[in-house]
């Protein structure tokens, strides 16, 4: 039985194929992660300002939770996982506090995301020092100062 829609995305395309419209799934050690369009690719400056990175597997163990679980969370964007320059999926250690993801990160992802930000973006601004927090709003948020970051994330909507 085909499924409602299969065939515009892969209208054009040669046989077994798909077409423009197709999602094409992402694989991280033969681990499905998702579609290219779930997860964002950074760079290699963004890449250096992070530091240390978990991949999706030890994130899931230092949950306490399996895979599928973790991947739900991206896509509810309670955590946010980018593709490094190597390739692998990872999460910044710093988004974990022992086995719970930091309180507050969930809150402020959403501001900068309804603010335009896209995964790469809001990286690059969590982990930028900001002179009036002190330090990188990362830092602040996992010292229980997320009232100070939402305000600043507030204001580049403006």
């Amino acid at each position: 039985m085909r499924r409602p829609g299969l065939a515009s995305a892969n209208a054009g395309a040669p046989a077994g194929q798909p077409g423009p419209g197709a999602l094409w799934p992402v694989f991280d050690l033969g681990l499905k992660v998702g579609n290219s369009f779930d997860v964002a690719q950074i760079d290699p400056p963004a890449d250096a300002i992070v530091g240390n990175w978990l991949t999706v597997p030890e994130v899931a163990d230092r949950l306490g939770l399996a895979v599928s679980r973790v991947k739900q969370l991206f896509r509810d964007r309670k955590l946010l996982a980018v593709q490094r320059p190597s390739g692998a999926f990872c999460v910044p250690a710093a988004f974990l506090d022992g086995d719970q993801v930091v309180r507050g990160l969930h809150g402020t992802l959403t501001l900068l995301f309804d603010c335009g930000f896209d995964e790469a973006e809001a990286l690059r601004w969590l982990f930028t020092a900001d002179e009036s927090l002190p330090g990188t709003p990362i830092q602040a948020i996992a010292e229980h100062r997320g009232t100070e970051v939402n305000r600043r994330a507030q204001a580049l909507a403006f």
